[in-house]
């Protein structure tokens, strides 16, 4: 079936083509869904979409999503504030929190180091983290960067850094995950999984 390039409906399919993840056959299913919803649903819709827009920013101390000026997290006087735990995005962050093992505060950098795109220690706003260790109280940063080139230039970078401030700097293991036949795995995971063992 083809579509009119310039009418409604294919505007709003090459709208959701943009969202990552939407393939064309998605956003055309999703087009026609929201045609056949009624229309109060559909305004709901559209309604979180912009209350999402007008109403979130990003937390002035930890740079995570927030309805205000802090995040739930940076709020939450039981975490325990000796520990940040740094990220590249929100959706990481949110990953972690899920798991329940983690109780410390976050550090999201929204992005990684990636100078061939222009993405330097000021884009990801690194002297921010170094300023929250500045405040004291900070005993540990755990750098959970991915396991990218950028990721790990990240991490490598934010290392040198913070290590001045006199506070330990670790590094999350990457390794096999459960369930996993090792044959499967590849040269750089078990090469991550050698160098990250220990003691049994």
């Amino acid at each position: 079936m083809s579509l009119d390039q310039q009418g409604l409906l294919a505007r709003l399919i090459r709208e959701l083509v943009r969202l990552p993840g939407i393939g064309q056959k998605t956003a055309q299913r999703l087009a026609f869904h929201l045609l056949k919803t009624e229309r109060a649903e559909a305004l709901r819709l559209a309604e979180a979409i912009q209350a999402v827009r007008d109403g979130l920013a990003f937390c002035r101390q930890c740079r995570n999503i927030a309805e205000g000026e802090l995040c739930e997290f940076c709020l939450d006087p039981k975490r325990d504030h000796s520990k940040i735990l740094v990220v590249e995005e929100p959706s990481t962050l949110y990953a972690i929190e899920r798991t329940g093992v983690f109780r410390g505060l976050y550090h999201v950098l929204l992005g990684s180091l990636s100078p061939l795109d222009g993405v330097g220690p000021s884009e990801i706003r690194a002297q921010d983290l170094a300023d929250r260790l500045k405040e004291g109280g900070v005993e540990e940063v755990i750098l959970a960067t991915n396991p990218t080139i950028e990721g790990e230039a990240t991490a490598i970078y934010l290392t040198k850094l913070l290590k001045p401030y006199g506070v330990r700097v670790s590094r999350i293991a990457y390794g096999i995950p459960v369930g996993m036949d090792l044959e499967y795995a590849d040269e750089v995971t078990l090469m991550k999984s050698l160098e990250g063992r220990r003691d049994l």
